[in-house]
């Protein structure tokens, strides 16, 4: 990687295994995702992003342009294009939709539902949608949500719809702690999904990933054949100059842990999630989201209902920060944004002997906080 730091990626005709090391590395990942490979023109295509942010923009734009193509073809109109998504999406979401001019149609999250409804994302599909966003792992309680649902509803109305998968967090997590889990390209209608390499990839931040399930879904006319520095080549990305040490570094962690490898780490964080979601049940806390191979290895939870009045989950988190922890503290998505919530995302160096100092230190703000609550009304009820 320090080797590559200076290198372009860009050059293929400088570097060209720089461009040989990301298409292996494109591989390995449509493998993960159960791409299906039937010939020469029907096989898996990607790219290596900056990050998820673009690989979702650049999602966004195929099917944008693959919708436009048909609606052209049949002669329709085709200036009002629209996607669906919960309103629990990542920000970027929001941009690509901002930025290619479609418009939002938001499935709302409720109290007690944080990912998108399957029917209502289904009913909410009409001839000017370019498709359906799913998320596995949501971002604040990190949870799956139901694509298969949302493909077979599909089906079952025969709607042609194409679903992106944005599995930014749960693209090199679900495969190995659930590989039963039926949300990538087993499905017919999921066409494309991102994952970011810097987050459960294993890898410094400053790479992404997008895969197409065939060239089918990536309309020619958005990939450029440019000759640059002596070497024709084609592009599909928002950016143009790179560093290559990121690439480098996704490969090497491929390479070095292989599944077994990420098996074993992602079982472990899983693991260590699943003990500090119990300690926090223990305490009192209610734990948002499912746990147990169906979501991240990510803690999201919240105070319970009979504590309004006294101190919030912001309170806690700001004495977690006095003790050094920085636990960060929300609001819900729109529609359920009354909800508060704190989130502990569980990486590869949480050992169990740091999560079991979070708990000790969560207790202690607990007890800090609620001692202050008892001298602030003993104050005024004296």
């Amino acid at each position: 990687m320090t080797e590559s730091f200076s290198k372009n990626f860009i050059d293929y005709e400088e570097y060209p295994q720089s461009a040989e090391i990301q298409n292996r590395c494109v591989n390995m990942i449509a493998r993960l995702f159960n791409a299906p490979v039937h010939s020469e023109d029907e096989h898996p295509m990607g790219t290596s992003t900056i990050g998820s942010s673009e690989a979702i923009m650049l999602g966004t734009l195929a099917m944008k342009r693959r919708w436009q193509n048909k609606r052209k073809a049949e002669g329709k109109d085709y200036s009002r294009p629209n996607i669906v998504m919960n309103s629990a999406v990542q920000v970027c979401w929001e941009k690509a939709a901002r930025y290619f001019d479609v418009e939002e149609r938001y499935v709302y999250c409720t109290e007690d539902r944080y990912v998108i409804d399957p029917q209502q994302a289904v009913d909410l599909v009409d001839e000017n949608t370019i498709g359906i966003c799913a998320i596995l792992g949501t971002t604040y309680t990190g949870e799956y949500e139901d694509v298969k649902a949302i493909n077979d509803l599909l089906i079952e109305r025969n709607i042609d719809v194409p679903i992106h998968v944005d599995a930014a967090s749960g693209g090199f997590v679900a495969p190995f702690i659930n590989p039963k889990l039926e949300w990538d390209f087993r499905l017919p209608k999921v066409v494309s999904i991102n994952v970011s390499g810097h987050k459960y990839g294993l890898v410094y931040p400053g790479v992404g990933w997008v895969v197409w399930r065939s060239p089918e879904y990536l309309p020619k006319d958005l990939i450029f054949n440019i000759n640059y520095l002596g070497a024709e080549q084609a592009s599909f990305t928002l950016n143009f100059s790179k560093g290559a040490s990121q690439v480098i570094g996704q490969y090497y962690q491929m390479i070095r842990l292989g599944k077994r490898g990420y098996r074993s780490i992602m079982t472990n964080i899983t693991v260590t999630a699943d003990f500090l979601a119990q300690e926090l049940e223990k305490m009192g806390f209610i734990i948002m989201g499912q746990r147990r191979g169906h979501g991240l290895p990510l803690v999201a939870f919240r105070l319970p209902a009979e504590r309004e009045g006294q101190f919030d989950e912001f309170a806690l988190a700001h004495q977690l920060r006095e003790r050094g922890w920085i636990v960060p503290a929300y609001t819900m998505a729109p529609n359920s944004n009354n909800l508060k919530l704190m989130r502990v995302v569980v990486r590869e160096d949480f050992t169990k002997s740091r999560c079991d100092a979070l708990l000790s230190d969560i207790k202690l703000g607990l007890k800090t906080l609620g001692d202050m609550d008892k001298a602030m009304l003993d104050k005024y009820t004296q």
